[in-house]
C-alpha cells in the first residue's frame, strides 16, 4: 500500500526533510523507528569511550527508565515540532547544556549521529513492511545533518553512503569489551524486559540478544545464541512486517510519549525540565560533549 508515500514523494528532501522524517517516523514506521533508534543508541555502548562514560555517570545503570524517557522525549520534540519551533529549540538547548558537562571527542559524537542515520535504514531493509524510499533516506541524512549542526559538530558526512562508511569503519576500529559498556548494556536489556510480564520479559530480553550482529554481541561479551533461535527471532520480525503491510494507513501520528514504554511522567512534563542539571537533579542525555557555550544554531 502506498500509505503516506505519495505525500512524501511530493516533498523536497533538501528543504522539507523535517516533514518527510516526521511522516516516516510517526505515520509510516512509528514502531520500527522507535526500535531502530533504540538499537542505534545501544550500538554506541560497545565503543569503550562511550560505554565507559555512560557507566561512570550512573544514569543508565541507576535510573535507566528515566534516562530512556528523557532521551526519547527530547528527540521526539524536535521531530514533532521542528527545529525552529519553540519546543524544538528548547529540546536542542537542553541537549547542548547537558553535553557540556562532560568530555567526549567530536569523532565519537559524529559516530553516534551516524547510527541514527544508518541503523533505521538497515532495520527497515530487513524487518520493515517496506524499505525507506530514496527520498526518505536523503531526508534522514539532512535531518541529522541539521541536528549535528545545531549541536556544534564538525565534519558531519554529507551523504548516506558517507555515513555508512563512517559507521562501519568506526565500529571495526573501536568495538571492544569494556566493563562499563557491558553494565550499561545489561541495564538496557533489563529495562526492555521490565516492559513485559515476567515470563515474557525474559523471552524478550533473549530475543533482543538474538537480533544483535556478531561484532556487537562479541564486544559485549555475550555468548552466541543457538542458530535456530536467532533464525526464529529474525523470522518473527520479518513476519510482523508482512502483517503490518496489510493494515490500513495510520490516520493519526503515533508518538512515543503515548506508548507504554515511557513511564516516568504520568502527569506530563516540560522539555526544559528533562535530563540532568548542574544542581544534580537526576536524568540525562546519553552522549555528553564538552563545549564552552551553546553551539551556533542552538537558539535559532
Amino acid at each position: 500500500m502506498a500509505r503516506h508515500l505519495e505525500r512524501i514523494r511530493q516533498l523536497d528532501p533538501e528543504t522539507e526533510y523535517t516533514e518527510i522524517y516526521r511522516i516516516s517516523s510517526q505515520y509510516e514506521f512509528p514502531w520500527d523507528t522507535t526500535q531502530a533508534l533504540g538499537f542505534a543508541l545501544y550500538r554506541t555502548y560497545a565503543v569503550p569511550s562511550i560505554g565507559r562514560l555512560l557507566a561512570q555517570t550512573g544514569e543508565f545503570t541507576a535510573r535507566t527508565q528515566k534516562r530512556y524517557d528523557d532521551t526519547v522525549l527530547i528527540l521526539e520534540a524536535v521531530v514533532e515540532h521542528g527545529f525552529d519551533s519553540e519546543q524544538g529549540r528548547e529540546a536542542v538547548r537542553r541537549m547542548n547544556r547537558m553535553h557540556r558537562r562532560y568530555e567526549i571527542t567530536n569523532e565519537d559524537f559524529v559516530y553516534v549521529l551516524s547510527t541514527f542515520v544508518v541503523v533505521p535504514k538497515r532495520w527497515l531493509d530487513e524487518f520493515g513492511w517496506r524499505p525507506y524510499s530514496p527520498v526518505e533516506v536523503r531526508a534522514s541524512v539532512n535531518y541529522y545533518r541539521e541536528l549535528g549542526r545545531r549541536m556544534g559538530l564538525r565534519d558531519v558526512p554529507e551523504t548516506y553512503q558517507e555515513f555508512e562508511r563512517l559507521l562501519d569503519g568506526y565500529e571495526r576500529a573501536h568495538f571492544a569489551f569494556d566493563r562499563g559498556g557491558r553494565d550499561v548494556s545489561d541495564a538496557t536489556l533489563d529495562l526492555t524486559a521490565s516492559w513485559y510480564p515476567r515470563p515474557l520479559g525474559a523471552a524478550m530480553r533473549y530475543a533482543s540478544l538474538c537480533l544483535l550482529d556478531d561484532p556487537l554481541r562479541e564486544a559485549f561479551g555475550y555468548p552466541r545464541p543457538p542458530a535456530a533461535l536467532r533464525f526464529a527471532a529474525r523470522a518473527g520480525m520479518r513476519l510482523r512486517g508482512r502483517f503490518v503491510r496489510l493494515l490500513p494507513p495510520r490516520r493519526r501520528p503515533s508518538l512515543a510519549r503515548d506508548g507504554r514504554q515511557v513511564r516516568g511522567y504520568p502527569n506530563g512534563y516540560r522539555i526544559s525540565e528533562l535530563g540532568t542539571f548542574e544542581d544534580g537533579r537526576p536524568g540525562g542525555c546519553p552522549f555528553p560533549h564538552a563545549q564552552a557555550e551553546d553551539p551556533p544554531g542552538a537558539h535559532s
